[in-house]
């Protein structure tokens, strides 16, 4: 398990880019599988991306698929969401989870199988 702060939301016009970061502190990264969620307001939280432990395993949920980008650089235990085309309904809070790890390089956890999240970085796409 591991703290984990997100970063780099912000205000960005329809077809503009962001790229948020998730930093893991205060434990070892370890061999975790990531990923991203958001919620909306008055809306349940939504899966947007998972990346497996060893980075080579990527899951996007179907909205997002062309336009995000889930990686990772474990050597400097942060996860990384580049999002572009953005749209106006990709406003939301954003939050990075891990999940306990253990399962494998290659394993991509369900959607109820995160451990471990951050408190949420806004991204708000204006028309």
């Amino acid at each position: 398990q591991a703290q984990l702060v997100e970063s780099g939301g912000g205000l960005v016009q329809a077809g503009g880019s962001l790229r948020l970061s998730c930093a893991a502190s205060g434990r070892t990264f370890g061999p975790v599988a990531m990923g991203w969620f958001r919620q909306a307001p008055g809306k349940e939280r939504e899966f947007v991306a998972a990346i497996s432990s060893g980075g080579r395993s990527t899951d996007y949920t179907d909205s997002v698929k062309g336009r995000f980008t889930i990686s990772r650089d474990n050597a400097k235990n942060t996860m990384y969401l580049q999002m572009n085309s953005l749209k106006p309904e990709d406003t939301a809070v954003y939050y990075c989870a891990c999940d306990f790890g253990g399962r494998g390089p290659d394993y991509i956890p369900p959607r109820n199988g995160y451990a471990v999240w951050g408190r949420g970085t806004q991204v708000t796409v204006s028309s």
